[in-house]
Formats: C-alpha cells, sequence, structure tokens
C-alpha cells in the first residue's frame, strides 16, 4: 500500500483471529457503508514472550514488513516500545504509564515534531470493574488519545465473542502506522 494512502485514512478496523499459540490482528480499511474494506496490515503475536517484538505486514502472506514494535526491556511494567518503518527507522514510540494504570490504562504515544499523545480508558468505573472483578474483565474498553487537549484517535472495542476495534483518527499529522501500532498493542499488551 502507498504511504499516502495508508496516511489518509481517517477510521479503520481492527480484528483478532483466534488462534492457538499466537495472537493474530487484521487491519482493515472501512468501506463507504461502514464495513471493513480491504486488508491494510497484518500482525501475528507469539503469546508469553520475555521481551514483545511484533512486525505487522502489509497482508496475510507476510512478505512485505509495514511497520514493527519492540520493547526495549524485558518484563518492565511500563515498558516503552519503540516503533520502526519496514526499513527500521524510528517512526515514534509507545509507552504504559503504570502509576495511573494502577485504576486506568494509560498510555504515552510520541512522534517527532508532534506534541505527546496520551490515551486512558474512557470509563473510570468499567476500568476499575475490570480491574477488581476478574468475571467482568471481558467488558469491553475505549481508550480516547489527546494531544495538548485535542482528540488525536479513539479506539473503541465492539462487543462480540472475539476482539474486534474501531479506531478513529482525529489528528491530520499523526503517522498511521504508529496508530495501528498502538491499537495492536493495546489489544496484545493490555492484560499485562
Amino acid at each position: 500500500m502507498h504511504p499516502d494512502v495508508l496516511q489518509a485514512q481517517q477510521q479503520f478496523h481492527v480484528r483478532q483471529q483466534i488462534r492457538m499459540i499466537v495472537n493474530q490482528y487484521e487491519v482493515h480499511a472501512v468501506a463507504p457503508d461502514g464495513s471493513e474494506g480491504g486488508l491494510l496490515a497484518f500482525a501475528r503475536q507469539k503469546r508469553l514472550a520475555f521481551k514483545e517484538q511484533v512486525t505487522i505486514y502489509t497482508d496475510d502472506s507476510q512478505q512485505q514488513p509495514l511497520l514493527g514494535f519492540k520493547a526495549r526491556q524485558r518484563l518492565d511494567l511500563g515498558a516503552t516500545y519503540d516503533v520502526t518503518d519496514h526499513t527500521g527507522n524510528p517512526i515514534g514510540l509507545f509507552r504504559k504509564d503504570f502509576a495511573q494504570s494502577l485504576l486506568r490504562s494509560t498510555w504515552h504515544v510520541e512522534q517527532d515534531g508532534l506534541p505527546q499523545v496520551t490515551g486512558q480508558e474512557r470509563s473510570l468505573p468499567v476500568a476499575l470493574l475490570r480491574r477488581f472483578f476478574d468475571a467482568l474483565s471481558w467488558l469491553p474498553y475505549h481508550f480516547d488519545f489527546v494531544a495538548d487537549g485535542q482528540p488525536a484517535f479513539s479506539v473503541v472495542k465492539k462487543w462480540g465473542l472475539r476482539d474486534r476495534y474501531v479506531v478513529q483518527i482525529q489528528h491530520p499529522r499523526i503517522d498511521r502506522r504508529l496508530v495501528i501500532a498502538m491499537a495492536v498493542a493495546l489489544d496484545a499488551l493490555q492484560s499485562r
């Protein structure tokens, strides 16, 4: 996919496929009627890795990398993840804010030339229920990411048997590859 086409996307869907030993993700464009459109990206993440590293490809053939993210350290509660393009050049980073995440999960996203973007679970009551009642950990959670008090993007988890998200992007300059990495990470890393 041409980078300009990806950067023009204002919304996309992320869907997790259920697999035995990996988390598999598909990122789709949104068709004019609001349904899933063409495949934008594809990823597989090994479960229970000590040092997270995910490569996201342009399609499910896994021949052409689009981007990747990798933890800087092993088993760090407030880990920082570097996001790179297909050649290894930096796009940005994201990191979990461990202290704020004790009550409501909070992430920080950084891209050169833009103010820091902070994302937090939208609902404190849902965040608390998910933390203190294991039987309710299935409740959908939504994240709103803001930069300088202005919306940057949101990730909304949909009800269903498998994890599905709608990502809405408001900030025109944020790199869509960084948004894709963060959206996949919210599912892959959120429960850690």
